[in-house]
């Protein structure tokens, strides 16, 4: 897992937020003070999270003074002489000290950036990671792929897609607003699982700000419903830190739900029962992408020779080169 961070400020504003310009006069409560600027504000910020232990104190900084005046991270960095409020300086306050104790940058924010989109997130989800966004991409190929196979005249049914494990629903919904783009979304049916029921509360939020509420499906469930009809591509960000390294993650980590992080002995307990489910989940000629943790890869490709003989596998490296989405394709061998 990568440090969470990323850029923008609040969307909506929040009461006293105030527009960064240059000459913006700083004001206060008494006229013989001056208040803070942004520069200022800033370099203190940053001090007191390399003195916590930060490892990204600069982009947390940055991140919670936008945050605190309602701008984003290029308005700070751009005019450094501008006053700081005195509100905006209760809040930063506030900011600096949840960071100092931990508590994730997104959550204090409420938002994170994925995939080119805004989700808001707190404790009932797993914050979007970077990496994640592979699994995105690769899926919205292989739908175009589907969908241009072939020619699908009208009444054609639509491609069944599932999401297991939605957590915030980041994946679904931004695979339904690369397809939105396509012109593509209306061929394909959309299900997004989750165990959590609270996950699911944030899912639906999340859909809807995205104006996407109605072209999502979503279900209670652990991994996949008991009677959906087969799919032709399936999603799926499970857990996958191995329990052991639960300890050893960042402390910002804690914050969010164990749920959502234990994959077991191996990071593989939950992977390795979705490939379980495949065989019946699955239709010819079907895909199913995975994300795994680093060094999974063997692991997977052991558990996947067990349940999945004959399957195709490949995987999938994210920008460090580390295998991080593994597909998984019925031969047509194997479906006779």
């Amino acid at each position: 897992m990568r440090p969470e961070g990323g850029s923008g400020g609040r969307p909506g504003g929040a009461p006293g937020d105030v527009t960064v310009r240059a000459g913006a006069p700083a004001s206060s409560g008494d006229p013989t003070e001056r208040p803070a600027t942004l520069g200022a504000a800033l370099d203190g910020a940053i001090a007191r999270l390399r003195k916590s232990g930060s490892d990204t104190a600069r982009l947390d900084a940055e991140l919670l003074v936008a945050h605190a005046v309602g701008t984003d991270r290029t308005g700070v960095l751009a005019h450094p002489e501008v006053g700081l409020p005195p509100h905006a300086a209760e809040a930063l306050e506030e900011y600096v000290a949840r960071r100092e104790r931990g508590e994730p940058v997104a959550y204090i924010r409420g938002i994170k950036e994925f995939h080119g989109l805004a989700f808001t997130v707190d404790a009932r989800a797993l914050i979007p990671r970077p990496d994640t966004e592979l699994l995105v991409d690769i899926g919205a190929s292989r739908v175009v792929a589907a969908l241009t196979a072939a020619p699908r005249g009208p009444g054609s049914d639509r491609l069944r897609v599932v999401d297991v494990g939605t957590g915030s629903v980041a994946v679904a919904v931004a695979l339904a607003a690369a397809l939105r783009r396509r012109r593509i979304l209306d061929e394909i049916d959309l299900l997004a699982t989750d165990v959590s029921a609270d996950a699911l509360e944030l899912a639906v939020e999340n859909a809807a700000a995205h104006g996407l509420a109605d072209a999502i499906r979503f279900a209670q469930a652990d991994l996949l419903p008991a009677g959906e009809p087969p799919f032709d591509l399936v999603l799926a960000n499970l857990p996958y830190v191995p329990s052991g390294d639960l300890p050893r993650l960042p402390i910002a980590a804690s914050f969010e739900p164990s749920l959502a992080l234990d994959g077991g002995t191996d990071g593989l307990a939950a992977v390795r029962r979705l490939l379980g489910l495949l065989p019946e989940a699955l239709r010819f000629p079907g895909t199913a992408l995975l994300e795994i943790g680093a060094g999974e890869d063997d692991g997977l490709r052991a558990a996947a020779d067990r349940v999945l003989p004959g399957w195709e596998l490949t995987f999938h490296s994210d920008l460090a080169g580390i295998p991080r989405v593994a597909e998984l394709a019925a031969s047509a061998e194997a479906r006779r």
